[in-house]
């Protein structure tokens, strides 16, 4: 049972971004990419006081469907595939196993933490606690705070950078055509990701299922071959055959977005974009380029910088971009995903072999391995914010600007647009249509509106540039520090803040040193007790040697006790200071016991005190619990398990160290939101980079992948009427083919029930078996039986079921058998499993002498037909294989020997299962 639900980019609708869709099969849940929208937008209110956003369906469902996901699935690391995860996977409970190329999660990371940053350096993003009903964050359970009860249910789900690269670090990473066995809940499934291009690792998800069968998700492909990739492995050769195993899918899930479009030639737009590049700066003019910030625009980067090396150009080419060193290096790393027409020898270098050789040999270091010869950029310079650019070069320069974001709805590209606009001669290209309510589809829809119908971007041609008139008014949000008053406001509201904070800590400071004074007067009386015994053996020891009375002076003063010793051979001796005495170890009395009569022995009036050897018995600290935790001992251990993780959190604490010290260094500021009007007199161009099929590569290549059942996802109307209108034109392809709107559900096949049974020896012995690939099967007929000594029932064979029988009617009433008739045939019960392969059945046909050939459509002609030049009296002996969409194979000719011999070639392809 397959059920399907698009959360966005549906078919038929008129915003096709982002992408994110949901796919049960069976009982396991498949989230298909989770992709942010545009987070600033032009139009984002209805004139109301609270701001209405179209995400907000979106985002709803996603909320409540995330913490139900078992597996997710990343496509192409672009903010329209993977924008949201991060935030979901924060605060949503998305904490299903993902999986995705490595080169996918490392542009994702990077295209997130762009977008983030950006927006959070001008908007006041509040990061409200997000949890799900009944479930409680970690963070709350240690303080003991209660959680809060509202969800976030408006406003922008933006995460914080650290959400992010904890998100990401989650990601499982594959290779191209690395099956993977998934375990647990989805235990059965497997998935394999292909190449799908695009954008570095966009990837063709093939998912496995044992009771669904197999399922294609590809989505944003591209056939052509580009300059830093290949093209989609779907297409093979300049053939235009179909990759062997990602055919005849049981269903497709594919996009249409550009069903309707017809794509100019690579080389004219490469031209184009090329020639306005330099007209532009000849005439001493500058060049903005909006562009993403990290997957399309390592193409234009290659472009450039081959024809800047060529050219030996100096023109500067900045790249706005917070990230686009740390993208660089990225990918210098990834050469092995990399594809199309660069190499090791002539990308950022001077296009010359002899020199790529020399700086090899005298540079030996570790970036060799890294593919530091490739993609090195030299003519690039990369600047973080508009302003360190300006300090740089002068507004006057002309130069070629790259600028993040491509939609213009905030960071560099947006800022630099204010200004830049403004001056004549100046141009603006475009190279994507951005997404619907920005300001790059606002651009493009004045240019695309100022063309000749038959000029249109979807028309195959290359438009001309437009010279941009009236007023275009846009929000530019900003940080601004505080000045003035407002200052003296803030900073007098943080003295406070401290001020408070110090109480607090104060207060707690107190209430700890009592709590630990009245510890340590409890434990105190152990330890003195310990002590007096000490003392007390000690002034004992000493009080038979040293005589303690006062002098004349009143004073005290110690002298041996010469006099009141008898004459033993035991004790201390002089060389000690002591005179010879009478040291006699016995029981010790301790106190005033000692001066009790006794019938001991006296010397002078004074009874003699016996003692035995001093010693101090240390008492056992211990607590209500037990023995007392020694707090050294696990200080030590911590301070050890704190060294063995600080490796493991170095990254994570740098990253916060780093925001610390920002935050730290950065003025007291304020957000502030101005209205900008625009007087545009720059030219305004659009040349399609996107590097996706058009219409006449999609409807080529669905039919020859000739699904069985297939999905229309991220498609306008009309674009969908497209596709599903050239696919009813073609006569082998299938008749299933849904378009889900936005929270449609589509449900594929039916439920099936499973049962555990024990087939008996005598079931085992009759039954046939048939080779089918690695497997071998057998037609089994008989009845279950229930025994009362087994829990598992048990198939027997039935004597009353058999074959089945076709008898002939007698003619007469006596029951005779008619004259000449024969007697009653059994027709066994055969079953022939497989699936027929025209082309495997053209190759056997060559090895037994039988000409073949296609003729498309699902036809093969065989025999003298398939012969140039055959002779009319031969055709008769020629048969045609065709193929149905419901996968039936018709054999349609003459009786001869060519069609007895192909139909027995079409047995041996499948196997028969027979009673």
């Amino acid at each position: 049972m397959i059920t399907f639900i698009p959360l966005s980019g549906s078919a038929r609708s008129t915003n096709t971004t982002p992408l994110c869709y949901l796919l049960r099969v069976d009982d396991v849940s498949i989230l298909l990419d989770c992709g942010s929208p545009d987070w600033c937008p032009e139009t984002a209110t209805d004139g109301e006081d609270t701001p209405k956003y179209h995400w907000e369906p979106y985002c709803e469902a996603l909320r409540e469907h995330a913490p139900n996901i078992d597996l997710v699935l990343l496509s192409h690391g672009d903010l329209a595939h993977t924008g949201l995860y991060a935030y979901a996977h924060a605060r949503w409970g998305l904490n299903a196993p993902a999986y995705s190329a490595l080169p996918v999660q490392a542009m994702a990371r990077i295209a997130a933490g762009e977008d983030i940053e950006g927006i959070r350096d001008e908007e006041d993003v509040k990061d409200e606690v997000e949890t799900q009903p009944n479930v409680t964050p970690p963070e709350f359970v240690e303080t003991g705070s209660p959680p809060p009860k509202k969800l976030k249910t408006k406003g922008k789900y933006i995460p914080t950078l650290h959400e992010v690269h904890d998100a990401f670090d989650s990601v499982n990473t594959l290779r191209y055509s690395q099956p993977t066995h998934l375990q647990g809940k989805c235990q059965g499934l497997t998935i394999t990701p292909f190449n799908a291009g695009h954008t570095l690792g966009g990837t063709i998800w093939k998912i496995r299922s044992p009771s669904a069968g197999t399922i294609l998700y590809a989505v944003n492909m591209n056939h052509v071959k580009e300059r830093h990739l290949d093209g989609t492995v779907l297409v093979r050769g300049s053939g235009g055959g179909i990759f062997e195993p990602l055919a005849r899918p049981d269903l497709l899930i594919t996009d249409a977005d550009r069903a309707a479009v017809i794509s100019s030639r690579r080389k004219d737009r490469d031209l184009a974009l090329i020639d306005t590049i330099m007209a532009t700066l000849s005439s001493r003019s500058s060049l903005l380029l909006p562009c993403d910030a990290s997957t399309r625009l390592l193409e234009m980067l290659v472009l450039i910088d081959q024809h800047w090396t060529f050219h030996k150009l100096r023109y500067p080419v900045c790249l706005l971009s917070r990230t686009g060193s740390e993208m660089l290096t990225f990918v210098r790393s990834m050469m092995e995903w990399m594809g199309g027409t660069i190499s090791k020898e002539d990308v950022g270098e001077d296009g010359t072999k002899q020199r790529n050789q020399k700086r090899k040999r005298d540079d030996d270091n570790d970036d060799e391995a890294l593919g530091a010869f490739a993609l090195r950029f030299k003519h690039l310079e990369i600047f973080p914010n508009p302003e360190a650019m300006m300090q740089r070069y002068s507004s006057k320069d002309p130069k070629l600007i790259l600028a993040v974001p491509a939609s213009l709805s905030h960071g560099p590209s947006r800022h630099l647009f204010s200004e830049f606009a403004a001056i004549p001669d100046n141009v603006v290209l475009l190279t994507g249509r951005g997404e619907p309510g920005t300001l790059s589809r606002v651009l493009f829809d004045k240019w695309n509106d100022a063309q000749r119908p038959e000029d249109k971007w979807d028309k195959g041609k290359i438009g001309r540039n437009i010279m941009m008139d009236g007023v275009i008014r846009i929000k530019v949000n900003s940080k601004v520090p505080l000045q003035g008053t407002e200052l003296e406001l803030y900073l007098a509201k943080e003295r406070e803040a401290k001020e408070k904070e110090a109480a607090e800590k104060a207060t707690l400071a107190r209430n700890q040193r009592m709590l630990e004074a009245d510890e340590d007067e409890s434990d105190s009386d152990s330890d003195d007790s310990d002590v007096d015994d000490e003392n007390e053996v000690q002034r004992a020891l000493e009080g038979d040697l040293m005589d303690t009375s006062p002098d004349e002076n009143g004073r005290k003063s110690r002298r041996q006790k010469a006099d009141k010793v008898d004459g033993a051979d035991w004790g201390l001796d002089g060389d000690e200071g002591f005179t010879k005495q009478l040291l006699s170890y016995d029981i010790y009395l301790k106190g005033n016991v000692s001066k009790s009569t006794s019938f001991f022995k006296t010397v002078d009036g004074q009874a003699q005190r016996f003692r035995m050897f001093p010693y101090v018995e240390k008492k056992r600290r211990v607590d209500e619990y037990g023995e007392t935790i020694d707090v050294g001992l696990w200080l030590r251990k911590g301070k050890i398990f704190e060294e063995e993780a600080e490796s493991e959190d170095a990254k994570a604490l740098k990253n916060q160290t780093d925001e610390e010290t920002k935050a730290a260094q950065e003025p007291p500021s304020k957000f502030v939101s101005t209205v900008v009007e625009v007087q545009p007199a720059c030219r305004l161009l659009f040349v399609d980079m996107e590097g996706l099929n058009d219409g006449r590569a999609v409807k080529t290549m669905i039919p020859r992948v000739n699904p069985r059942k297939m999905i229309i996802v991220h498609a306008t109307s009309d674009a969908t009427d497209a596709l599903i209108e050239s696919c009813a034109n073609i006569r082998a392809m299938t008749k299933d083919i849904y378009a889900p709107t936005t929270g449609d559900k589509v449900q594929i096949g039916q439920q099936t029930n499973n049962f555990s049974i024990s087939i008996s020896d005598g079931v085992l012995a009759a039954v046939k078996m048939s080779h089918f690939e690695d497997n071998e099967i057998g037609y089994v007929t008989g009845r279950v039986v229930a025994h009362v000594n087994s829990t598992i029932p048990v198939l027997e064979p039935a004597a009353s079921v058999g074959p089945i029988s076709v008898n002939v009617r007698p003619a007469a009433a006596g029951g005779g058998r008619t004259l000449g008739s024969r007697p009653p045939t059994t027709i066994p019960r055969s079953t022939m499993i497989g699936e027929l392969k025209l082309t495997a059945l053209k190759s056997r046909l060559a090895t037994v002498g039988v000409q073949a050939e296609l003729i498309g459509e699902g036809v093969l002609i065989c025999g003298a037909a398939a012969k140039r030049n055959a002779a009319a009296d031969t055709l008769e002996e020629s048969v045609a294989v065709r193929k149905t969409a419901r996968g039936k194979v018709e054999l349609e000719g003459n009786v001869c020997d060519v069609y007895y011999t192909v139909r027995k070639e079409i047995y041996n392809l499948h196997a028969l299962v027979a009673a």
